[in-house]
């Protein structure tokens, strides 16, 4: 059954109809809790601007243009999607959307219309969730709160899903015993007060999904979702005539999406056969190759679990199912024998050389690009979210830095640009599924909800959240360090250093620049011929990617303006934050009207500089 979207008053976008099982906060009267059978938003703005993404219940979102309230029936009160945050008449809370008298100027919340409640931030004693809709009951006495619907809760119920193998955990929803459950003891069979109040169909009709209809079976059982090949473990739909078990959390999932982890559409399929790499491209699990998944036409060896897109949010919330692909626009033009016109320099004729000895624009210099560089995409998807990344280039005449998002350093060439949110063109073409020669395991990105620590940096250094991660071992390393030169050319040393990746030494090492030790464990530079050894910040410092005998501006907490000078005089100045001799082999100055040297980037924004900035 094709569904179409329909316009209603409560949301700019049209809304289409979902069988879709979610927990979720509605953005219509912004209750949490379950949602079938409701409205979606197939807007990628809505989606990551909201928490949940653009989810509405059935009744919010079929909610009339105009009604009739008892709290004010001297005037109609009619639907207002934006009312400025303004306090609802009844309950007090701050209301996005609402009913609106625009003669006295009262405003009811949407939710207080749903339920006919009004908010209270406190746990209640029965089911131990938060008030934070609704007017509950109080205990004068111990202060205790409820409630309304607990406090009006039957004692017993008669459940249309009750079945004799249960356990004391919900047997629909899986909800954990910190909540009150309806249970009966002879059967061992518990149900939760929210599948209570809001029960999940017993049927559903769903073709895209399966071409029959579903039951409800509700019990505890094992089995293999046919459509995401995950393990569940309890009230999976199914067709018996075809022996077909599914999440019902699986049932009307988007057909044809982008995510975050490819750079190619990908699409629903129930039955993803065997492929190159059975591993999911989002949570890197082996796949089934006799379920469902999403797959990629351009792509073959590249497949994800159906589950996966909107378990891991790295969808970009948009149904792609009968739009057009975009069209990709390259980022030159061939305009004759090793001749190109670039987007990002539109005024001359590149021509490809040979020579290596100069410097691109990209990763910094006068105006070059790699080849490498003048290929990469204009558009791009990235992991770091789940919109669409576009390559920017800085115009001749602009020379502002920025600080990448993935390896925090200042930067000024070409990057990719989404929101507020820049990342620079190495982190921008980081892709996964690759083998390093640094690491025997291929690396993924991953977000750390807990702050990590790099295997390669030294101890101490900054910990991020944004790293790479090893699915076959403990190792994590921070964007900077993946992305450090594996050669590089030192001004004290005529041949080039190479990076080591650390060594089990007992003996200790001294870095030749700064004569601090060094650590043998961690990364450092190294020079066979030499034998000399260096700390990664003392070879490259904080400033080498920006681009050098240029006036910087720079805006993190506060606007800089700088020039970023070679460190390569007789004497290297005093950095007038930490008063030691500028080590890197950059350092900026800055006119303020005095001049003043800055070593380092932590120099840079120090309390104790900004005064002298």
């Amino acid at each position: 059954m094709e569904l179409s979207a329909q316009k209603l008053p409560i949301h700019k976008h049209p809304l289409y109809p979902s069988t879709r099982f979610l927990f979720a906060r509605c953005e219509g009267c912004r209750v949490k809790g379950h949602i079938y059978g409701g409205y979606s938003c197939n807007e990628s703005d809505c989606y990551n601007n909201a928490k949940d993404g653009g989810w509405f219940h059935k009744e919010c979102g079929e909610s009339p243009s105009e009604i009739n309230h008892p709290s004010h029936p001297q005037h109609p009160l009619t639907f207002n999607a934006r009312t400025g945050y303004k306090d609802c008449h009844l309950c007090g809370r701050s209301v996005r959307s609402g009913y609106c008298c625009a003669i006295r100027h009262f405003i009811i919340d949407m939710a207080f219309v749903r339920t006919n409640e009004a908010p209270l931030m406190d746990p209640c004693k029965i089911c131990k969730s938060r008030i934070d809709e609704g007017y509950p009951y109080e205990c004068l006495t111990c202060k205790d709160v409820f409630h309304l619907d607990c406090v009006n809760q039957s004692r017993e119920v008669n459940h249309s899903s009750h079945s004799k193998n249960a356990e004391k955990t919900c047997i629909l929803c899986g909800i954990e015993s910190q909540h009150v459950l309806y249970h009966c003891s002879k059967c061992n069979f518990s149900i939760c007060i929210y599948c209570e109040r809001n029960p999940p169909p017993l049927t559903v009709e769903h073709t895209k999904t399966h071409r029959h209809k579903l039951s409800l079976l509700s019990r505890r059982v094992s089995f293999t979702c046919n459509v995401c090949g995950m393990l569940g473990d309890r009230s999976p739909y199914s067709c018996i005539q075809c022996s077909f078990l599914v999440h019902r959390e699986c049932i009307d999932l988007p057909c044809v999406i982008n995510i975050n982890r490819h750079d190619h559409r990908v699409s629903l399929t129930d039955h993803i056969g065997r492929r190159g790499n059975m591993k999911c491209g989002v949570c890197h699990q082996s796949v089934n190759q006799y379920c469902g998944g999403y797959t990629s036409s351009t792509c073959p060896d590249f497949v994800v679990h159906s589950s996966c897109p909107t378990k891991h949010r790295v969808w970009d919330g948009i149904e792609l199912e009968g739009i057009p692909e975009e069209e990709v626009i390259p980022p030159f033009e061939v305009v004759g024998d090793n001749l190109i016109q670039h987007f990002s320099h539109e005024n001359h004729i590149l021509r490809l050389e040979s020579d290596g000895k100069t410097r691109c624009e990209a990763c910094q210099c006068d105006f070059v690009l790699h080849e490498t560089c003048a290929n990469l995409p204009r558009k791009k998807r990235l992991p770091f979210r789940n919109i669409q990344f576009k390559l920017y280039a800085p115009r001749m005449d602009s020379h502002e830095a920025f600080e990448c998002y993935a390896c925090k350093t200042m930067f000024s060439g070409f990057r990719y640009v989404a929101y507020r949110m820049s990342i620079d063109v190495r982190c921008g073409t980081f892709s996964e599924l690759e083998s390093y020669d640094f690491h025997d395991h291929p690396l993924y990105y991953s977000y750390k909800k807990m702050l990590q620590s790099c295997g390669a940096c030294p101890q101490g250094g900054e910990v991020l959240q944004d790293m790479l991660s090893c699915d076959d071992c403990d190792f994590e390393l921070d964007f900077r360090c993946f992305n450090l030169p594996r050669v590089v050319k030192h001004k004290d040393d005529k041949p080039p250093l190479s990076l080591c990746y650390g060594e089990d030494a007992n003996g200790k090492y001294w870095c030749d620049i700064c004569e601090g030790e060094t650590n043998p464990k961690h990364w450092f530079y190294t020079c066979s011929h030499s034998g000399v050894t260096l700390r990664v910040q003392c070879v490259l410092g904080d400033f080498s990617f920006l681009m050098p005998r240029r006036m910087i501006e720079y805006r993190r907490r506060r606007y800089y303006r700088f020039e970023v000078v070679p460190n390569n005089h007789c004497s290297r100045p005093f950095c007038a934050c930490c008063q030691s001799r500028c080590i890197g082999p950059f350092f900026l100055k800055i006119s303020n009207p005095e001049i003043i040297y800055i070593c380092s980037k932590g120099c840079l924004e120090n309390k104790k500089a900004r005064g002298q900035i």
